[in-house]
């Protein structure tokens, strides 16, 4: 019997009470012992060693021990369709024969050789090597007697040049504390998850016609403890459930929180797809996060970045020492205005990684849909790129057909899997049906972000006033194909950064105005078809350009104006989620119709949005100056009452309305039987719901 033994003085093999000294060989870490088979113990070789120091250690080997992983599971994974191999990769604590231990594999086909290294072994790579099973690619090894808490890397060999390279676990569940970036045996969850409820309704909700507001937010920014240091998730929760409860969104969506090696990524360049980040806690911290949420009615939605992963030599760039995640030609293989590597879909295994992330999110921490980052720049194989840096594919197009493949083949076993999670796609192009399902020639995808109403929108209200009436066609165009996919109206953190100043700050004219004219693009936002996010510090009109290092400036409540955009957000997500007309019908036709889009002169729209249970009337001015008495035709006779005014004093406007509402009269206008005379605040939107009975 042979064992390798570092730092040892003596080592022995224990047998039935007795000790069976092993011999050193001279100038080694190697022992031996020869003897005859009888004496040896009839279960597990177990050892003791001394490393003469007084210290003594009982284990035993962990290569009396057969391979773990079957043949079926290997199989699969290797066909790409291992949903669940995260319970197999990785670091799996178990128990094998009576004996508890941690199981280590990792897939790895170009390693001459690949060993588990960690705190327990001195991070000497020859300690404890790994076997490979067959022509899988994958090493593994069980290693008895190690518990959860312990570091770990994998050191492996490349066949091919020798070079000995240092990664940190792909299937990693828990990594150190950044700059840190070991990978930590994480133990089974402990949660007790109490969202039973909001699981059965999720299953059974239909979405599509529900009301959907998100709160996106930034957990490392959004508020910090007295010295400036990171929340935990447990107190991260509490705070947000109160925030975000209280200002009526429906849900939340995190900027990815997968573990991630530099602040200033935002956690868009992940080297941790199975790991909630050390930053805030441990898994159970954040199902507990999330947990939280569920029992508090508000949904949480995680940025999911399968389109690109950072070259950091500890990750899973060139992961065996060879091109393994991504492609070997830089043409196909990286993004290089982002620094960052591109996965190679074709490749089984590699898909199989991404598809089971999906569902690790989705099935170990409950989240109810991804929103899926830069999926433009997967869908084309010359995402800016100049031409002769990328090649066409199989056909000559521009296509990645791969990642295509990839994508629909997300959504179809997200959608099969957990009925009633949300996948959203980030997809700034033209591309045709993202939106639409699988089966009729689409992406699959439930939702996309509508990036050029976006566009258009803050386009539109940068504008002096004075020149708004010269580029109306940037609110109606919107209408043109806002029914083409499932759209969610974004105002979203891309833009708050990178000097294009706090959405309050692109709004022009004095501080009045640049409140007022806020106060509309809200308004605007919650009445236009499609689902709705705002960027965490839109609540209440954060003054400055998000940065990542620091909390928001909450002490800009104690302001009245500020303030007054709280009350008014608080109040558009309660009429939004009151008024079955604005969400109803967010993806069909059916629920808009315009009553007059061509008063450009004076730079006014309005509009009705329609549902079963009845209508509301929009009227937007979006110039400075008040216009009394302006008449908007109606369908029906009756009383019309202002559910919304968006320059009511509670809000900080002048206070200029309608009284609660107006009584129409029995003449025509827009086409219309009947019409009301109202008068439109500055800078203003009214909300009118017609009453048989006032």
């Amino acid at each position: 019997m042979r064992a390798f033994a570092p730092d040892t003085a003596r080592l022995a093999i224990l047998s039935g009470g007795q000790r069976l000294p092993m011999e050193r060989h001279p100038g080694t870490d190697l022992f031996e012992w020869r003897g005859k088979t009888a004496l040896l113990p009839g279960g597990h070789l177990e050892f003791e060693r001394d490393n003469g120091r007084g210290e003594q250690q009982r284990y035993f080997d962990p290569y009396g021990f057969p391979p773990q992983l079957s043949d079926y599971d290997l199989h699969l994974f290797g066909e790409g369709h291992h949903w669940h191999v995260y319970r197999h990769l990785g670091a799996t604590p178990r128990v094998v024969d009576g004996v508890p231990g941690v199981l280590f594999a990792t897939w790895a086909p170009n390693a001459e050789r690949a060993s588990v290294v960690g705190d327990f072994n001195a991070w000497d790579g020859r300690c404890h090597p790994m076997r490979v099973r067959g022509g899988s690619g994958v090493w593994e090894l069980f290693i008895p007697g190690l518990t959860p808490g312990a570091c770990y890397k994998y050191e492996l060999r490349n066949r091919a040049t020798g070079e000995v390279v240092l990664k940190t676990d792909p299937y990693g569940q828990r990594f150190e504390m950044r700059p840190a970036t070991a990978a930590i045996v994480e133990a089974r969850s402990g949660h007790a998850w109490q969202d039973g409820a909001w699981m059965a309704r999720r299953a059974g909700s239909d979405w599509l016609h529900q009301p959907l507001s998100i709160y996106e937010l930034h957990l490392g920014s959004w508020q910090r403890d007295s010295g400036g240091g990171f929340l935990n998730y447990r107190e991260l929760a509490q705070r947000l459930v109160e925030h975000v409860g209280g200002l009526g969104f429906t849900h939340i969506e995190l900027l990815p929180v997968t573990e991630h090696p530099l602040d200033a990524s935002w956690g868009y360049q992940s080297t941790g797809f199975f790991a909630p980040t050390s930053r805030f806690g441990t898994p159970d911290d954040f199902r507990y996060f999330v947990d939280l949420c569920h029992q508090a009615g508000i949904g949480v939605l995680l940025d999911w970045v399968p389109g690109h992963f950072p070259k950091d030599r500890h990750a899973l760039a060139r992961f065996d020492g060879s091109a393994l995640y991504e492609h070997e030609d830089p043409r196909l293989g990286e993004h290089r205005e982002w620094g960052t590597y591109i996965f190679n879909y074709g490749r089984n295994e590699v898909r199989n990684f991404l598809l089971a992330s999906a569902m690790y999110w989705l099935e170990e921490f409950h989240i109810d849909g991804l929103r899926v980052d830069a999926v433009a720049s997967m869908l084309y194989r010359d995402y800016s790129r100049p031409a002769g840096e990328w090649l066409p594919n199989i056909h000559g197009g521009r296509e990645n057909l791969e990642a295509i493949a990839f994508l629909r083949e997300l959504n179809e076993v997200v959608h099969a899997r957990h009925p009633g999670a949300m996948v959203i796609a980030e997809e700034s192009t033209a591309w045709p049906m993202v939106s639409r399902p699988v089966w009729l020639g689409g992406l699959g995808f439930s939702m996309k972000w509508n990036m050029g109403w976006m566009h258009d929108t803050l386009e539109y209200m940068s504008r002096d006033p004075l020149y708004r009436s010269h580029h109306h066609s940037l609110l109606t165009f919107s209408l043109l194909y806002a029914f083409n996919e499932n759209f969610v109206l974004p105002f979203s953190h891309d833009e708050v950064v990178h000097l294009k100043r706090s959405l309050l700050d692109k709004m022009p004219g004095d501080a009045w105005q640049r409140f007022a004219n806020l106060r509309l693009l809200y308004a605007y936002l919650f009445t236009h078809p499609g689902k709705k996010l705002l960027f965490m510090g839109g609540e209440f009109a954060q003054g400055r350009e998000w940065n990542h290092d620091t909390a928001l400036d909450w002490q800009l409540l104690e302001l009245p104006a500020h303030q007054g955009i709280q009350r008014l957000i608080s109040d558009l997500n309660r009429l939004y989620r009151g008024q079955p007309a604005l969400h109803q019908h967010d993806f069909d036709a059916r629920g808009f119709s315009w009553v007059d889009c061509e008063d450009a002169a004076r730079s006014v729209l309005s509009f009705r949005r329609h549902s079963d249970a009845g209508d509301v009337l929009v009227i937007c001015n979006f110039t400075p100056v008040p216009r009394p008495g302006y008449r908007v035709g109606v369908d029906r006779s009756g009383f019309y009452r202002e559910l919304l005014n968006t320059d009511s004093r509670h809000y900080g406007g002048s206070d200029m309305g309608n009284g609660g509402g107006v009584s129409s009269r029995p003449e025509a206008w827009n086409d219309r039987p009947h019409s009301i005379e109202l008068t439109l605040p500055p800078l203003a939107m009214v909300v009118l719901r017609h009453e048989e009975h006032p």
